[in-house]
């Protein structure tokens, strides 16, 4: 054999021309006429691929259209048959050496109690030709194995089009399995989980905190799918669909069931935050309460991606080697998303740092507004026209912030104008009055509260009222100020005086021109200072 397998390695790299008009000259094309006449329903061609040497010569027509049809059910239902794995050539495979030259493995067939059918083809001879069928010893094993992987009962309650017709590998008895598994499965679940919860929860309300309420409020949606997808499962092993189609639906639902279980990972986590939020202001950790929505954000995250690597490795993708290419691509991907990686780093500077905070009012460079939310990428902020500004995270965190939240009092300040016509009396009353006003006032601190005299205007007598009302709620001191306001217009129009407005006064009258003589008085002193000799300026010393 040592010469013999390059040659069949050169002969499997050539199309080989057949001269069986069944193209039973190799293995591929044996098994590849047996599929086609079975998908066809020819079950009598069928039969011509099968060695039934082993049958009484009268048994032959009768038996073997039905051996045919049972051995497909077992190769749907145990062995799934790779064409392209078989040999192409009239040889066979002789890469294994434990067969003998005239037979090649399709597989072995795995026996529930334990026992092990190997499905073998072998080269014979008919017509005075060799040719390749499945071999006598697996014919006969063929009644046996039906008894473990065939229909049951069904080949005998259901008429014969709900096995003949197929589509998908699928037989029209199945396809109508599936659809009633389906709601079955989503019936039974629900009912199971309404009695469960009907159980639990009066258990829940007898506790003292409602964390357990929470659970079973939002644990209840994703178990109850998990419960469906649980009984799918079994059903789907009690409809003996053939390998691949089981295979993909069992695929598809471990797939489920890890999007069920990430879905329960991220209301767990809901929970979480809302308990840690709750403890948290208890504590009066007010400022750890706004880095909880980001945490929340990436765990979820990591979880997500976790489930994501999950479905690819279920699926048969190789996580170790995509992780290990994520690795290698990380650098370029964090230079494609500089930006984002940017705008990530920006947010996490706003929840350590905290210059504000989720529900805080602020001014960001010339605007203010809401803060509403904090994100990966960037912070939303609810103006004071409702609109809703979305700045990224990596801007807003280098511009100047200006929180009013953390204000523990509000300033008081104006600038009052009273009419020049106010006499200094009239305004030492007004100033008393002001100042008793802010001292007996008890929403305004006493330090530092002071009214002052503070200039004369262009049009006005200004005065001064600087205080601080004791209160952070900026409606509240809306309020006291219009309050003071109102109390300061009764004190001044009280003393007799009012408030000035922009004016001018225009004084009309005749221009007397020089004094003649107080003039030559003058001209007359600086006469005599030169006639002594003294210097201009000096006469008077």
């Amino acid at each position: 054999q040592g010469t013999a397998a390059p040659a069949a390695a050169a002969a499997e790299r050539t199309p080989y021309a057949y001269l069986d008009e069944l193209e039973r000259d190799t293995p591929r094309g044996a098994m590849r006429g047996f599929f086609a006449a079975a998908r066809e329903g020819e079950w009598e061609e069928a039969a011509r691929y099968l060695d039934l040497s082993a049958l009484p010569p009268g048994e032959r027509e009768t038996a073997g259209p039905v051996l045919a049809q049972r051995l497909k059910r077992v190769l749907d239902r145990a062995l799934w048959v790779d064409l392209e794995a078989l040999s192409d050539g009239p040889a066979g495979d002789l890469a294994e050496p434990e067969l003998a030259d005239h037979r090649e493995r399709l597989g072995v067939v795995e026996l529930p109690e334990g026992g092990r059918v190997e499905v073998l083809l072998e080269r014979v001879r008919e017509d005075g030709a060799r040719v390749w069928k499945v071999s006598s010893r697996t014919v006969a094993r063929v009644p046996e194995l039906y008894q473990v992987f065939g229909y049951g009962p069904l080949e005998e309650w259901l008429p014969a089009p709900f096995f003949e017709l197929a589509l998908l590998e699928i037989q029209l008895w199945q396809w109508l399995g599936l659809a009633l598994l389906v709601l079955v499965a989503w019936g039974l679940s629900w009912l199971l989980s309404r009695v469960a919860l009907a159980v639990i929860r009066p258990l829940a309300r007898r506790s003292l905190t409602d964390v357990d309420d929470r659970l079973i409020e939002n644990g209840a949606p994703p178990l109850h799918f998990l419960l469906a997808l649980g009984v799918f499962t079994l059903g789907v092993l009690a409809l003996r669909l053939a390998v691949p189609a089981e295979r993909f639906l069992l695929h598809t639902v471990q797939a489920l069931v890890v999007l069920a279980v990430v879905w329960l990972a991220f209301r767990l986590v809901d929970i979480g935050s809302h308990w840690s939020g709750d403890r948290l202001a208890e504590r009066g950790q007010v400022s750890a309460i706004s880095m909880l929505p980001l945490a929340r954000k990436g765990v979820k995250l990591f979880l997500a991606a976790l489930g994501v690597l999950a479905v690819l490795q279920n699926v048969g993708v190789n996580v170790t080697a995509l992780v290990a290419g994520l690795g290698v691509g990380g650098l370029a991907i964090a230079l494609a998303a500089q930006k984002t990686v940017e705008n990530l780093f920006g947010g996490m500077t706003l929840v350590v740092d905290q210059p504000v905070r989720v529900g805080d009012f602020c001014r960001f460079g010339t605007q203010t507004g809401t803060v509403e939310a904090i994100g990966l990428r960037s912070t939303r902020i609810r103006t004071l026209d409702r609109t809703l500004i979305t700045v990224p995270n990596a801007e807003f965190s280098e511009l100047q912030l200006e929180t009013f939240a953390a204000r523990d009092r509000i300033r008081l300040l104006h600038k009052l104008g009273l009419r020049y016509e106010t006499t200094p009396d009239q305004l030492r009353c007004v100033l008393a009055e002001l100042r008793r006003l802010l001292d007996e006032h008890p929403r305004v601190l006493p330090e530092p509260s002071r009214v002052r005299f503070v200039g004369l205007g262009a049009s006005s007598l200004d005065l001064e009222m600087y205080a601080y009302v004791d209160t952070d709620d900026f409606n509240d001191y809306l309020a006291v100020q219009e309050e003071l306001l109102l109390s300061t217009m009764e004190i001044v129009h009280a003393a007799g005086s009012d408030f000035a407005f922009p004016s001018q006064t225009l004084y009309l009258g005749r221009d007397a021109g020089l004094d003649a003589e107080r003039a030559r008085a003058a001209e007359a002193r600086v006469a005599a200072w030169r006639a002594a000799g003294k210097p201009e300026g000096e006469g008077g010393a």
